[in-house]
């Protein structure tokens, strides 16, 4: 690609033709302030004009984020001028946004926030209206909840979802000073094919999208002394949870979130790693059945809550194609209300199970009606990385100080396979790692399958399984890659057995529960946490090595996709239909 000069602030600049001004800038080390920009989502639409600079021979300040540079191009992002226009622009958003920041859910990690200060305003010289909450605010959804009050019209969630998701539930609506950015018609959004991700979350920059906050219930269960309130992280959670209290990205603070929830007054600390162990178990002998038995190819993985509900939405057609076990975070459930209840001694209906998860999906997933095969709701409450944060500091606990805690007994322990299901393509390294060794009596030569590793959208590895013969598998994360996999599937273009499908980029660590910021480069150390924490389980790496998932089936599951299994431990998932209101 040719490459062009040009001048930014007196200094001497050459980049590939096409890079805008915004970026060029970045390469001299030069910031300039801007809202709507979103590399990650490739979102540039120039819409908030805070990014403007001034470019010698053109009459008006430019929008930085989506305009070319060219050959001899001078560029100034600091005159007079555009500060002034910068700071007219940051004020004319404040003075239609509501005076929320000192109780805002994004308080701290707001950009407009940022942007505010770093144009240098002080005060908003224009009076703020009134906001009706009651008609701009939308609860209707388990998992998100949407403020258009704060919206300031970037429309990043709706490239987000359209562009990298392929759900396409929102839209810009109305016309000038009154535009908002809505579901399609207007509707509440449980009435959309909303699947719950969050990453619309993600990609707003201020706080109209947020995840629906569960704290108060968590806590009042906590303070009720009839109440035995148990609870599960996710893997993802120890590689992110540092993050809010300053830590670098990818730090592993599982002794210190243990802690933390045992100040916090949860009577018992578990953890969906051991869960994810039993997942492996039953997902694993149900493909070797479908493999023998001439069952559904290729089996197609259901950990993740959003990517079901986006076939339910889009693929209702290709549902049999979905294993039926449920969740590692619903498995979790169903046994804390049958085998710890009955272990513990404890009535069930005085269990509240309480999950830590980074994703918003999982929320509604737990209020699926058909995720009470314990007799009650399995899992009563969800709360994500950051809701856990937000009560970690409420209790006034000294998170980075904290000693290092251990798990209870007997929902505590985990193989390094359990805990690198919160990376994408961590799901199938840990199922091959047990099929492998189920079929052929032996370990994998090598229990790293690199090849499934990584934040390439579609990967591919075949592996030779003793009797079962080369078998070939594929891992997609971000559902625009599972929408190119799903249509080869439809057109019968595919020869895989096994497929793993995460809903969010990068897989977990990359969910719409996860501390914000979010990017790429913090999706690869968060992962890279879980693949180390991985590797220092000596002579426990695999899913069938856990000790308490092997007494789990000699006491109480009897063996792999029995009777009991069955009905504790998997689901059905029903057609909803791409373009048909619904309710959950």
């Amino acid at each position: 690609m040719a490459l062009v000069k040009l001048t930014i602030d007196d200094k001497q600049v050459v980049v590939e033709e096409g890079t805008t001004i915004l970026e060029a800038a970045k390469t001299i080390g030069v910031k300039i302030p801007s809202l709507c920009a979103c590399p990650e989502i490739n979102h540039f639409p120039g819409a908030c004009r805070v990014c403007m600079t001034e470019v010698s021979g053109q009459r008006s300040l430019i929008a930085s984020c989506v305009f070319p540079v060219f050959e001899g191009m001078i560029v100034k992002t600091n005159t007079e001028r555009v500060r002034m226009a910068r700071k007219m622009v940051v004020e004319l958003l404040l003075a239609n946004h509501p005076a929320e920041c000192n109780y805002c859910v994004r308080n701290g990690s707001c950009e407009l926030q940022k942007v505010a200060e770093a144009v240098g305003l002080k005060r908003v010289r224009f009076d703020i209206p009134d906001f009706p909450e009651k008609d701009m605010i939308d609860h209707s959804s388990p998992s998100i909840v949407r403020d258009d009050r704060k919206c300031i019209n970037c429309h990043r969630c709706i490239t987000v979802c359209e562009s990298v998701q392929t759900v396409s539930v929102l839209t810009p609506s109305f016309r000038g000073s009154k535009v908002r950015v809505v579901p399609s018609f207007d509707l509440p959004l449980i009435e959309s094919n909303c699947i719950a991700c969050g990453q619309c979350i993600m990609a707003c920059p201020v706080g109209a999208l947020y995840e629906k906050d569960e704290v108060e219930d968590v806590w009042k269960a906590i303070h009720d002394p009839t109440k035995h309130v148990v609870v599960q992280e996710a893997p993802a959670i120890r590689a992110a949870l540092g993050e809010e209290f300053g830590l670098p990205a990818g730090t592993l603070v599982t002794g210190k979130m243990i802690s933390a929830l045992r100040q916090l007054g949860f009577d018992k600390v578990f953890d969906t790693n051991f869960s994810a162990d039993l997942t492996i178990i039953e997902e694993g002998n149900e493909l070797l059945k479908r493999v023998k038995e001439g069952g559904k190819l290729p089996m197609i993985t259901s950990c993740s809550p959003g990517w079901i509900k986006f076939c339910e939405h889009f693929y209702p057609d290709l549902l049999d194609h979905l294993s039926t076990c449920k969740s590692p975070q619903q498995m979790f459930g169903a046994l804390a209300k049958t085998y710890y209840a009955q272990t513990a001694g404890i009535d069930p209906k005085d269990i509240v199970s309480v999950s830590i998860m980074p994703c918003t999906a999982k929320k509604f997933e737990s209020a699926r009606p058909e995720m009470n095969s314990s007799g009650y709701r399995d899992v009563d409450i969800v709360l994500t990385t950051r809701e856990l944060a937000r009560m970690i500091k409420e209790a006034g606990i000294d998170f980075l100080n904290l000693p290092e805690g251990n798990y209870d007994a007997p929902m505590g322990e985990y193989t390094g396979a359990g805990t690198i299901f919160g990376a994408t393509g961590g799901v199938m390294e840990a199922a091959l790692r047990t099929v492998y060794a189920v079929v052929t009596g032996e370990n994998l030569p090598s229990l790293d399958i690199t090849p499934v590793r990584g934040l390439e959208g579609v990967k591919e590895a075949t592996v030779k399984v003793g009797a079962l013969g080369e078998v070939k598998v594929a891992v997609a994360h971000g559902l625009g890659n599972a929408r190119k996999v799903m249509d080869q599937i439809r057109e019968g273009k595919t020869d895989y057995a096994f497929i793993e499908i995460m809903c969010c980029p990068g897989g977990c660590v990359g969910g719409g529960g996860e501390p914000i910021p979010t990017d790429n480069e913090i999706r690869r150390l968060r992962a890279g946490a879980l693949y180390m924490d991985d590797s220092q389980v000596q002579n426990k790496r695999q899913s069938h090595e856990n000790p308490s998932i092997t007494k789990l089936y000699d006491n109480f599951l009897k063996e792999p996709l029995g009777h009991k299994s069955h009905e504790l431990l998997h689901t059905h998932y029903e057609q909803r239909g791409e373009d048909i209101p619904h309710r959950a």
